[in-house]
């Protein structure tokens, strides 16, 4: 570990990755959704839980360029008291690996130009296939405003089960003052942060980002899940020690639907809430967001000179 963190600090003292003050090595985190009522016909409450694991390691190749992997991890269990129909999925167990690999070039004073390929593997794990993978990519250019603002623009592209799905990206960093900032990649997540003293920080966090996953039980007849949720979330984040954090999040979960579509059923085109040629049937029934608790566990190291 001592010498991976070796080699993160000598990559990161000539590069600010996704405009960040610290870089996350290592993330884990655990998420409980509180139960909630289905739309119609049941009776019964379905509780969601989820995971994540973030791994992540930069390579410098030169002074201006570096090599960046990273690999998460989702897991999403939804499970309720109810009987369903044999081509509805039920219990709900989704896993989604999504690796990101590509070049990070500094090409001129505080501008950035990085490009990743984003491929990925999102499945029940069952009677893995072809159809069980996705391709895609990322693309941002980067510039330095000032000391206090950092900006990058571009797009994140991804062949989805339902269809092609593009999400133009803003990349966000800016103090906007010694206490208060805002940092995210919009629309997918975002925090304001309050930095109460060099331990501690709180405010409100933001993720959302839809993705879908291919069903390989025989009886679902290679139907797909398409999770959508916004999660809105006041944290807290604190230092325990070295270069180890803990955070915790408390909020709603707006929107949260897995919804289960024949493999055949897509649509034309897809940005963030907004889909183009979207005639599909949902064969299954929502259940209702509701209140999420979520804690994470992370390895951070500073970015020297930011």
């Amino acid at each position: 570990m001592k010498t991976l963190l070796m080699l993160t600090l000598g990559v990161l003292s000539g590069f600010s990755v996704f405009s960040q003050k610290t870089f996350d090595l290592i993330t884990v985190s655990g998420r409980y959704g509180f139960p909630q009522t289905y739309e119609s016909v049941y009776t019964g409450k379905a509780t969601e839980l989820g995971s994540m694991v973030n791994l992540a390691a930069p390579i410098q190749i030169n002074e201006k360029s570096m090599w960046f992997t990273s690999l998460n991890y989702f897991y999403w269990n939804v499970t309720n008291d109810e009987t369903m129909p044999a081509d509805i999925v039920n219990p709900i167990n989704l896993h989604g690996f999504i690796f990101r690999t590509g070049i990070i070039s500094k090409f001129s004073e505080g501008k950035e130009l990085q490009l990743l390929f984003t491929p990925r593997l999102m499945s029940d794990l069952n009677n893995i296939d072809g159809d069980h993978f996705q391709w895609g990519g990322l693309a941002m250019y980067k510039k330095k405003f000032s000391n206090q603002l950092t900006m990058a623009f571009g797009g994140m592209y991804n062949q989805e089960l339902f269809g092609p799905y593009f999400v133009p990206l803003v990349d966000l960093d800016w103090d906007i003052s010694e206490r208060w900032s805002i940092a995210g990649l919009l629309p997918i997540y975002a925090k304001i942060k309050y930095k109460v003293n060099e331990k501690f920080n709180l405010g409100i966090a933001h993720f959302g980002l839809i993705t879908s996953y291919k069903l390989g039980v025989p009886a679902l007849n290679g139907d797909y899940i398409e999770r959508s949720s916004i999660d809105l979330t006041i944290y807290a984040r604190h230092h325990i020690a070295g270069n180890l954090y803990v955070e915790g999040r408390f909020g709603q979960a707006l929107g949260r639907k897995y919804a289960q579509y024949a493999a055949d059923q897509k649509v034309d085109f897809a940005i963030p809430l907004v889909t183009f040629g979207d005639n599909r049937t949902q064969k299954n029934i929502n259940f209702g967001g509701g209140l999420i608790v979520e804690l994470r566990l992370v390895y951070s190291v500073p970015i020297p000179g930011s």
